[in-house]
């Protein structure tokens, strides 16, 4: 089922997208503001994003850009905005459409379906991730060391599919928490710890000479080099 985030801060709205994408067979995944937005977007796997521009937080405008920086997933903004100036701005920025407020549900489906079908007919969607001699499969949710299989479980691998996605980020405790547990990091140390030596266990087991997963001392984590 394809997942859809939906960027928006008034509840309402939100509620009835997420209502309105559900009956139609996608996947939504609500983010009230823009901060809230950039932490669901490292955990991967949307095909498209609905964008407000009116958000708390970091603007719509500014999650564009940052969007923009890692991924080219389509992105249709949602704004009450809708004279040449703005628009044209958008799309320069890099938003792949827009809709106006107040929208006609059957309209805005049928944006979705566009930019969906462009998605198909153009790029393959990517079914692996590579970082020296490891592939993670994100079919098999698994990751494979010279075709030697890791058996990750399923927070191990989540955590290894967000580091693999951005190989050159330092991750705090604090991203991968709140990434992968969907969470308020509390300063649990032991969650993450626990997780991250058992990964790096299964890592090691096949391959004992490398170092795949690097402790950035006082920080966190990053993909070795």
């Amino acid at each position: 089922m394809d997942k859809i985030l939906v960027i928006e801060d008034d509840i309402h709205i939100s509620g009835m997208l997420c209502e309105l994408l559900g009956q139609n067979g996608y996947a939504p995944v609500a983010a009230y503001s823009g901060t809230e937005a950039l932490l669901c977007l490292p955990q991967g796997g949307f095909c498209l994003v609905l964008l407000d521009l009116m958000l708390p937080g970091k603007s719509g405008e500014e999650v564009l850009a940052e969007i923009r920086s890692e991924s080219s997933v389509p992105v249709i903004v949602l704004t009450a905005k809708t004279d040449k100036e703005t628009v044209a701005h958008l799309l320069r920025s890099g938003a792949d459409d827009y809709v106006a407020k107040p929208f006609d549900n059957n309209e805005l489906l049928a944006r979705i379906d566009v930019q969906l079908r462009r998605v198909v007919h153009g790029v393959s969607p990517k079914t692996e991730l590579r970082h020296k001699d490891m592939t993670l499969d994100l079919d098999s949710f698994d990751a494979f060391i010279n075709g030697n299989r890791a058996g990750l479980s399923k927070r191990e691998f989540e955590i290894l599919e967000l580091m693999m996605s951005h190989p050159n980020k330092v991750f705090t405790k604090n991203n991968l928490y709140e990434s992968v547990w969907g969470g308020e990091f509390l300063g649990d140390d032991n969650t993450i710890n626990v997780h991250i030596s058992k990964l790096r266990g299964k890592l090691h087991e096949i391959s004992p000479d490398a170092e795949y997963i690097k402790t950035v001392w006082g920080i966190g984590f990053k993909m070795g080099e």
